[in-house]
């Protein structure tokens, strides 16, 4: 009778962190649906507010700076006051930006409402997927990384089909979406409330606060290829943000808001496919692998542009969406190779820091380009990104053990 609570005790212990996992995913979700449930109603506000690609352009850089400077600041501070709270307040802060964004007359208030959907995002970014990978199952061992890796292209894609559907289908156009997104973003703070906390409350908060960029020695030599990745494909992420909507209706001739919905989920929805993909590879030939296939859907879509030919777009994203998983999932793994629990809200600082950082410095390229050079064109440079960080990494990625795992 003596070995009878110490096994009750372990399956509780299961469950408990099973529901902390299942709550970290969903809240993640949330979060990116949040996000990605504007997208579709860009076109909206270009042809009811007078917005241009330039303003939606810089719409992308306001919700990726304030992102970037929520996980330079605040990266860290999970670490001592605990996941659940910075989580609960960053689903919060999404809460207060869609009820901003219920009120969209002018680019300020858009600017103002995704600006709150950065802190919200950059909140939740690091915090929740340090909370995924302490409480993931150790089987399969690729789930931690691709759920914390991939739960946001998911997230994103969700957020633009469903605005989409919703734009285009529903009632109450401009809202509808959000009201839907603000009842989600409810429940999964809920969900977080009533879940396990995985990290002790340590002293030391306010000391996390100096910016800090850390990452464990014995993954730095990963760095340099992880950051190609990242930046390549999170710039594309903005790329399909920002001028996706108004490429569909004037380069692709339709202004069906569930097909802008649809073709930006082709980008992000399939990310989460192909992640585990790459589970089948070391990271550094997982990383090859996804990035060669993503230049080859680069490829495609600066072809489907030029054309005007929106099956061969879709395809193109589809390949270029499944093969970014591919390659995040792994730079990701590589990054969190035996890392502890104090390690992974900094990686994962560290990961939303490049990555953001990939999507706000073209984003703000663009959108001084914006009324300059068209959208094709633009197109060519985000290809031409594609194009050097995929011969970087073919030539420099290495595997967490060089020793012992050949890439």
């Amino acid at each position: 009778m003596h070995d009878v609570a110490p096994v009750i005790n372990l399956h509780h212990r299961d469950r408990t962190l099973t529901l902390a996992f299942v709550s970290a995913v969903i809240a993640l979700v949330a979060t990116f649906a949040a996000v990605g449930s504007t997208i579709p109603l860009f076109n909206i506000y270009r042809a009811e507010e007078g917005l241009t690609n330039a303003d939606v352009s810089l719409t992308v850089v306001a919700y990726s700076a304030a992102t970037l400077s929520t996980l330079l600041v605040l990266g860290r501070l999970s670490n001592h006051v605990g996941r659940r709270p910075l989580a609960i307040a960053g689903l919060g802060l999404l809460v207060l930006a869609c009820l901003l964004l219920l009120n969209v007359h002018d680019i300020g208030i858009l600017i103002a409402g995704r600006l709150l959907m950065g802190l919200g995002a950059g909140l939740g970014s690091s915090t929740l997927t340090a909370y995924i990978v302490d409480a993931a199952p150790t089987r399969p061992a690729w789930l931690a990384s691709v759920a914390s890796s991939q739960t946001v292209m998911l997230g994103l894609a969700v957020g633009a089909i469903a605005s989409g559907a919703l734009v285009q289908f529903g009632p109450w156009p401009r809202d509808l979406i959000y009201l839907v997104v603000i009842g989600l973003l409810l429940l999964s703070a809920a969900l977080v409330a009533i879940s396990p906390e995985t990290v002790i409350s340590t002293p030391g908060g306010w000391r996390s606060l100096r910016p800090s960029i850390r990452l464990p020695v014995r993954v730095r030599h990963l760095l340099p290829v992880a950051a190609a990745v990242f930046l390549a494909t999170w710039a594309t992420g903005a790329f399909y943000q920002a001028f996706v909507p108004a490429l569909v209706e004037d380069q692709l001739h339709t202004d069906n808001s569930l097909i802008v919905g649809l073709v930006f989920a082709a980008y992000m929805g399939p990310s989460a496919l192909g992640a585990p993909i790459g589970g089948r590879f070391s990271p550094a030939a997982a990383q090859r692998l996804g990035m060669m296939t993503f230049l080859v859907g680069w490829i495609g879509i600066i072809t489907a542009i030029a054309t005007g030919t929106l099956v061969l777009f879709i395809a193109a994203t589809i390949v270029g969406g499944a093969s970014q998983g591919i390659a995040i999932s792994a730079a990701v793994r590589g990054l969190l190779y035996g890392s502890t629990l104090s390690d992974r809200a900094p990686i994962f600082a560290v990961v939303y820091l490049l990555s953001y950082t990939g999507a706000t410095v073209p984003s703000l390229i663009s959108a001084r380009l914006a009324g300059i050079i068209s959208v094709p064109q633009i197109s060519l440079g985000y290809g031409g990104l594609a194009l050097i960080a995929t011969l970087f990494t073919v030539f420099a990625a290495r595997n967490p053990q060089t020793h012992s795992v050949k890439g």
